[in-house]
């Protein structure tokens, strides 16, 4: 009379065999956390990585960061052969002015970031400056490498 299964007086009346498990009834969360983890990790670190990225060979100062904002920054480039860029975008020097009025008109701040390769003139870049003023932008952020020399002889 040996069997598998064993019984009580009125207790436990369904006892499981040796061998079988029971089916799970709860989800097991902690893979879902793992790969969650892992892609805000990925973001953090591409997330700098996402600004606008032309290659432009920048002048070094001792000028400090700006603080961000919450608006995206509107960046203009001059490339060291002379073409101009709006964010990734290249425009005519004859267009500047009218695409940045349209683009002026829909931003809240008059905030914009000039990037100018190293070897262009001051003369062009202060051509494009006055460009930027005459399409609404007051003010203009000239954005430079921070590792540069300073007046007082430390730095770079």
């Amino acid at each position: 009379m040996a069997s598998g299964i064993q019984h009580r007086a009125g207790k436990n009346r369904h006892v499981r065999r040796r061998g079988k498990s029971a089916a799970m009834s709860e989800i097991n969360v902690t893979p879902f956390v793992d790969v969650m983890l892992v892609l805000l990790i990925i973001f953090m670190v591409a997330a700098p990585m996402l600004t606008v990225g032309v290659p432009v060979e920048l002048p070094e100062t001792a000028a400090t960061a700006l603080p961000t904002e919450a608006e995206e920054p509107l960046t203009v480039t001059m490339t060291a052969q002379g073409a101009l860029l709006i964010q990734k975008t290249e425009v005519d020097a004859n267009e500047l002015i009218t695409k940045l009025q349209l683009i002026a008109a829909e931003r809240d701040s008059d905030r914009l970031f000039l990037r100018a390769d190293a070897a262009i003139s001051y003369g062009q870049v202060a051509k494009v400056m006055g460009a930027l003023n005459a399409a609404g932008f007051r003010n203009i952020g000239l954005v430079t490498d921070g590792n540069g020399p300073s007046f007082n002889g430390s730095g770079g």
